[in-house]
């Protein structure tokens, strides 16, 4: 008897981003398709909108994340609501991550929302809206050398 074999859609490659946030992980590009699009309409001024393809992502993102998970831990992936859409490759995801920026000890959050369309189980189009002043204020934030308390 042939093996059933579920090829994964939207939800689970949603819920495969936000274990890898969990977990700190800096491992960004297993589920991207090859020729993935990747966007940032919301990118502070002088950042790129839009990626064409898996490694022009990757690279700018491995050591993205390498940083950040450095400067920050994720705790929580919260007020997640997933809207689902008539086309079944997509969904509209409203999430808010929560972490403690490290060189503070301080707890910050960020509300994002994601249209994630997942084709063949890979990422083939990703659009980020992200509050980018609070991700911003949180990178400053994180550059804050520690005070010793005397």
């Amino acid at each position: 008897m042939a093996e059933t074999v579920t090829v994964p859609g939207p939800r689970e490659i949603f819920e495969r981003m936000r274990q890898q946030w969990l977990d700190n992980s800096v491992d960004t590009g297993k589920d991207l398709a090859e020729d993935v699009i990747i966007e940032m309409p919301f990118a502070p001024p002088g950042r790129t909108r839009r990626y064409e393809g898996r490694e022009k992502f990757l690279d700018f993102a491995a050591p993205e994340r390498a940083a950040f998970v450095r400067q920050f831990t994720i705790e929580e992936v919260r007020n997640t609501v997933i809207h689902e859409t008539t086309d079944q490759e997509v969904i509209v995801v409203e999430y808010e991550l929560v972490g403690t920026i490290k060189a503070t000890g301080r707890r910050a959050s960020s509300p994002f929302v994601t249209v994630l369309r997942v084709r063949d189980g890979k990422t083939v189009h990703w659009r980020e809206y992200q509050d980018t002043p609070a991700m911003a204020a949180a990178f400053v934030e994180a550059q804050t050398p520690i005070q010793d308390e005397k």
